[in-house]
């Protein structure tokens, strides 16, 4: 008797470990996995506990979920957001020989912190990271060091960051669970959820743009029409590279309560045509929060 419950002991504790690391659905699911995207955190902000995991600790890269990383440590390090801070010019160039997304500035244009900040998390502009990083650090190699620091400051164990904008590199990765986990510690600074929530944002004049540049959220803008049955997602961050597949963080409200949803790795065949698969993931595991 006592080696038979010996064995039930280290079973269950297998099948929890399995559990957690994604490769055993969810207790009282179906049994099959419902979701598309390969890595899944989801974080009851309130009680700092996970409701659903699926593969949340292995490797992933963040493509510009990395953004939410740039956009805490520049918000640390900046005094003044309505201060001059140009778009530098040779990081300007490198990400539009790269394709990187583009918030719409100009090389050299006379924005300021709050333009690049808002031109960094709502369109995901390349230009606006590293013209943060630039301005902030003094070059984007200091600025990285920043955010590895930053990384290790909040336990992101599973982390590592190479450059600002989140462009594919090997050594670039992170885990579900650590952009969760970053996601919700940023929230924490009233600027950063303000940007992160913000639907569309109108830049400062400048000689580039007389009237500025009007900015959208790229995750609100996807849920224009979109039914939340229960929930409504407040804001987020997307990121899409070949290899990173589609990815979204979102910071949703239900019940009176707050949900931080990481959603990672969902495949990419044509990044002109993705499929969305990451959106309907995200809106399936809100709509199953009891």
């Amino acid at each position: 008797m006592k080696k038979f419950l010996l064995f039930c002991v280290l079973a269950a504790g297998v099948a929890l470990l399995l559990l957690r690391a994604g490769l055993l659905p969810p207790l009282g699911s179906s049994g099959r996995d419902e979701y598309t995207s390969s890595y899944i955190y989801v974080l009851d902000r309130e009680s700092g506990k996970p409701v659903y995991e699926k593969n949340a600790d292995a490797r992933a890269y963040p493509a510009s979920l990395t953004k939410m990383m740039t956009t805490l440590v520049a918000l640390e390090h900046i005094g003044d957001l309505s201060a001059a801070a140009p778009v530098d010019l040779d990081t300007y160039r490198k990400m539009v020989a790269a394709n990187a997304s583009m918030a719409g500035f100009h090389g050299r244009e006379r924005v300021t912190y709050r333009d690049l900040l808002y031109g960094k998390i709502l369109p995901s502009g390349g230009e606006a990271a590293n013209s943060l990083a630039v301005n902030t650090a003094g070059s984007v190699g200091a600025f990285v060091a920043l955010m590895n620091q930053k990384a290790d400051e909040l336990g992101l164990a599973g982390t590592h960051f190479t450059n600002p904008e989140g462009l594919h590199d090997k050594g670039q990765y992170t885990t579900a669970a650590d952009m969760a986990k970053l996601l919700d510690r940023a929230l924490e600074n009233g600027h950063f959820r303000a940007l992160l929530t913000k639907e569309t944002f109108q830049t400062s004049p400048t000689a580039d743009h007389p009237d500025g540049i009007r900015l959208q959220s790229t995750v609100l803008a996807r849920l224009n029409g979109v039914d939340e049955p229960g929930f409504r997602i407040l804001g987020g961050k997307s990121g899409t590279t070949y290899q990173a597949g589609e990815c979204w963080a979102t910071l949703a409200e239900k019940n009176g309560r707050e949900y931080i949803a990481v959603v990672m790795g969902a495949p990419l065949k044509d990044i002109h045509h993705p499929d969305g698969a990451q959106v309907e993931d995200t809106l399936r595991l809100l709509e199953s929060i009891r």
